[in-house]
């Protein structure tokens, strides 16, 4: 019980001391996690841990979707909307129908990602790239794509 509480303080250290590109690449690792546990559970028949670790993805999916910056992002953040609505579509049918294949599908496109977000991390940490603060952030609304406010 104590080696779970140390666990729970050392990844809130983690999260804490990160960076918000270290963030991206941190919650492409939790899905990642996650959808390999509802594979587990879906080879166990297990439909509650299934729904359970797919949801969890999911959140954090519906997480990055939202946290968007179109102004600044423009055409990659474009892309990135749809292809994490996709991922989302994908999830979804992959709950429904037990297919453990769309969650393979899944999990190989976040692992790109993921590996792509490392690659800028490390480039930033070199000094390579500038992250822009949240003071160098104009304060003018996002813009309004379809039902999401971004």
């Amino acid at each position: 019980m104590q080696t779970q509480s140390v666990h729970k303080q050392y990844i809130s250290t983690q999260v804490s001391t990160a960076d918000r590109l270290q963030l991206v690449v941190m919650l492409y690792d939790g899905a990642i996690t996650f959808l390999n546990q509802a594979k587990e559970k879906m080879a166990a028949q297990d439909a509650s841990g299934k729904g359970l670790f797919i949801g969890k993805a999911l959140d954090i999916i519906a997480e990055l979707n939202a946290s968007l910056n179109f102004q600044e992002g423009k055409e990659v953040a474009a892309n990135l909307f749809h292809l994490y609505n996709f991922m989302t579509a994908h999830l979804t049918r992959a709950n429904l129908n037990w297919d453990t294949a769309a969650l393979d599908d899944v999990v190989k496109i976040i692992i790109q990602l993921r590996d792509a977000w490392e690659e800028v991390c490390q480039s930033s940490k070199r000094g390579e790239i500038k992250e822009v603060t949240e003071e160098q952030q104009t304060l003018t609304p996002r813009a309004n794509l379809g039902s999401l406010v971004v």
